[in-house]
């Protein structure tokens, strides 16, 4: 620190100079001059979205190397999930030459031995997760040390114009270091976020210790389990259940080792002894020097490890007296609202079929006879009139497979045409009363205490094409969230852009069953196991909430067309759908000039 007195500073200063001078001496041998290794941040940014492999992808099919182009499509799009023509690329590897398994070029080796480690975990191979969880750890700490480091490279002052700057020395060193600091600082979020996501996986770090601390209990080896069990507790100093592990580990170690000379591990505690001192700094800064600093945790307890080891059976001829290993489930964040389900249907002739336990899920329902089938035949009509391929996906007429074609139109659209006389005015009626109903059965069934809102409202075909149909095994819409990116590897839903996460509610109302294939699935969050298969019909409807609890998609329709009325709704008005709200007028206006709604009782009868 520099010392009192004029020149006191010297001394500092000297060491700051002769640590710049022996960084320049390093680098340049062997990186070259800056300008050959210090790139542009435009291509610093391309490199990070991934954008030279979807170059790469292309060269290699014009080289004929397939296997290597849908790798270097498959590495653009982990980076890129909302890129609907790369994920078009996929599906038509997987179809063509029967890839199934690509490999991501770029990925972290310590999420994917973390990932390997859980998985192992969750099949009971306790050995195997150990070897991976424990590697995860090593790749971990080594990694951040690489951030670290490149915190300390150019920075930009961001709340200055550099030729406009007049900091003083101290100012100005300050300046910078607080953009290093909170680059480092940020290094714990960076290293727990996946590619292509915002949110990093939340308690990353010490759900290590938190999954090592019960396997090493498994395979015998207390003396470890204790070890991690301390370091997880590092963290989450008041978590009760790993507090009471380690007191039940120290029982199993009285009179063999001394359970005090077992500390946490010395990496976890200098992390974080290092994270606290740099969150304090940028805290002082943040008081005394005016920056915008806003301290986040990502270690929150509610990342926690979900298992069904509440009793684990090694345990269970302990002793009924005896100390017991408490593993239950951790709390989870609790939703924005209450969530219910089996309100009134509101409309007498509407049948109910399954409610979310006898669906497998969440949220969930099923009905019978919300329209009758000459609504059917008639919405039919007007979608053949009034339907675009591709509308909805940028003109894209089979956006999420090559053998199938896709149209569809909007409720304003269908008024439009109707106005005009191009279709039926009582028919393009139709559409929109037929949504309105839709609309209050959901909001009436899952028993919602405020307003639910169009988000979006789309009358959509799918048609197989003739010729394409041998030997598919691709989905018409591939298993995905409403409201959220679903990450089926990490067991996550990510509630990010460009997910439209202002969704709550959405529902699938069916027009016709003439054709084949097209039924509607439910999956657990890995996107494999099916937890429902519904057949659509004429006046059928399934509704459930949009998140990460209800993954869903379209098997391959093989034959023929079939249509539907997809909605999505919110409860936050500034999302309301503004078609919707310019179709409202529409119909005030066709209600001033004496037209009246179409014959459909769209009026709810008496509560059932």
């Amino acid at each position: 620190a520099p010392g009192p007195g004029a020149g006191g500073d010297l001394p500092f200063f000297g060491s700051v100079l002769r640590r710049a001078e022996c960084v320049r001496r390093c680098e340049e041998p062997r990186l070259g001059a800056a300008s050959r290794h210090r790139a542009a941040e435009e291509v610093r940014a391309d490199f990070q979205r991934r954008v030279p492999y979807s170059y790469l992808q292309r060269a290699y099919i014009q080289l004929n190397k397939l296997e290597e182009a849908a790798n270097a499509a498959h590495t653009f799009f982990m980076a890129n999930p909302e890129h609907m023509e790369i994920q078009q690329d996929l599906e038509n590897y997987k179809t063509t030459s029967g890839k199934v398994s690509l490999i991501d070029r770029e990925a972290r080796q310590h999420m994917e031995d973390y990932s390997a480690g859980v998985r192992h975990y969750d099949k009971e191979e306790y050995e195997l997760a150990i070897e991976f969880l424990e590697r995860a750890l090593k790749g971990y700490y080594s990694e951040d040390e690489d951030c670290q480091i490149m915190c300390e490279g150019p920075q930009r002052f961001e709340e200055h114009e550099y030729l406009d700057y007049k900091a003083g020395l101290y100012e100005a060193i300050a300046d910078h270091y607080m953009q290093v600091l909170a680059c480092k600082h940020d290094c714990v979020r960076e290293l727990a976020t996946r590619s292509g996501r915002i949110s990093p996986i939340e308690n990353f770090l010490p759900l290590h210790y938190d999954y090592l601390q019960f396997a090493y209990y498994r395979v015998g080896d207390y003396v470890k389990a204790l070890e991690c069990a301390k370091s997880y507790l590092l963290f989450h100093p008041d978590d009760d259940d790993v507090l009471e592990n380690a007191g039940y580990y120290e029982g199993l170690l009285e009179g063999t080792v001394d359970p005090a000379t077992i500390k946490p591990r010395k990496e976890a505690k200098a992390l974080l002894r290092r994270h606290k001192l740099e969150s304090h700094l940028l805290q002082v800064a943040a008081a005394g020097l005016g920056y915008a600093y806003t301290e986040l945790n990502y270690w929150n307890r509610y990342g926690a490890r979900q298992d069904e080891h509440s009793v684990p059976s090694s345990i269970s001829s302990e002793p009924e007296d005896g100390p017991r290993l408490s593993l239950t489930k951790k709390p989870m964040p609790k939703p924005d609202r209450e969530l219910k389900e089996g309100g009134p249907l509101l409309y007498s002739d509407v049948k109910f079929v399954y409610n979310s336990e006898q669906l497998n899920g969440t949220q969930r329902v099923l009905l019978d006879n919300v329209i009758s089938e000459e609504q059917c035949r008639e919405l039919h009509r007007v979608a053949t009139g009034i339907m675009l391929a591709g509308d909805g996906y940028r003109g894209k007429t089979s956006p999420h497979t090559p053998n199938e074609r896709f149209e569809g139109a909007t409720v304003l659209k269908a008024l439009k045409y109707g106005y005009e006389g191009r279709v039926p005015l009582k028919s393009a009626r139709l559409f929109y009363d037929i949504s309105e109903k839709a609309r209050r059965i959901v909001q009436s069934y899952f028993l919602l205490n405020s307003t639910l809102y169009f988000s979006y409202t789309h009358l959509v075909c799918r048609t197989a094409l003739s010729g394409q149909q041998e030997r598919r095994n691709d989905l018409s819409h591939p298993i995905h969230a409403d409201n959220c990116l679903l990450d089926p590897e990490a067991n996550e839903c990510w509630k990010e852009p460009p997910a439209y996460t202002f969704r709550d509610y959405s529902a699938l109302l069916y027009m016709n069953a003439d054709f084949e294939g097209g039924e509607f699935i439910f999956t657990e969050m890995d996107a494999k196991t099916v937890t429902a298969s519904i057949k659509p019909k004429c006046g059928r409807m399934i509704s459930f909430s949009s998140g990460g609890e209800n993954p869903h998609g379209v098997k391959a329709v093989t034959k023929g067309q079939r249509c539907a009325v997809a909605l999505w709704f919110t409860l936050d008005p500034l999302y309301r759908e503004l078609e919707r709200i310019q179709a409202d007028e529409v119909i005030a206006m066709l209600d001033q000039e004496h037209l009246g709604p179409s014959e459909m009782n769209i009026n709810p009868k008496d509560e059932l």
